[in-house]
């Protein structure tokens, strides 16, 4: 892959980690009621964002970046920055319901973007590198399915 081509998809998937954790962060702000669970969920985001960052510094230039880390689309990522800021915009201005909070995030967390980073984490790594980065985000596993559980949780009429 082109290294200019691969550095644009590694950018936008690092602005995708980063404006997934602001809106978990807009939803910790303005649902008290979940603030400890979507403020994890933003801080696991950071970390996303943090580790794509590092393989960006560490390996790009060293040909050893793990290239299924990232999606391939940047029209899909760009299409995912898009939504998700206009969805935090929507939510700064107004209070999300605890259900329409789970649902948007289930939805964001199936997208391209998002289910192509969880892909990486959960495959057999095959590389030493793509070791090192399974085991530093291995707390951070499986967003859709806590989201689901937390859902699921909640009162009917949340």
């Amino acid at each position: 892959m082109e290294n200019n081509r691969l550095d644009e998809l590694i950018d936008e998937s690092i602005a995708l980690e980063l404006n997934a954790a602001e809106l978990y962060k807009v939803f910790s702000e303005s649902i008290p009621e979940d603030k400890d669970f979507w403020w994890q969920l933003h801080l696991e985001e950071k970390s996303h964002a943090t580790l794509i960052r590092a393989a960006k510094d560490s390996f790009l230039k060293r040909g050893k970046f793990p290239y299924d880390l990232v999606a391939g689309s940047i029209d899909d990522l760009n299409a995912s920055n898009t939504k998700i800021s206009a969805l935090t915009d929507t939510f700064r201005a107004g209070k999300p319901t605890r259900r329409q909070a789970c649902e948007v995030a289930i939805e964001l967390e199936n997208e391209s973007g998002e289910s192509h980073y969880m892909s990486f984490m959960e495959k057999d790594a095959e590389t030493a590198v793509e070791t090192v980065f399974q085991q530093l985000n291995r707390g951070d596993k499986d967003h859709e399915r806590r989201i689901r559980e937390h859902l699921d949780s909640l009162p009917a009429e949340a």
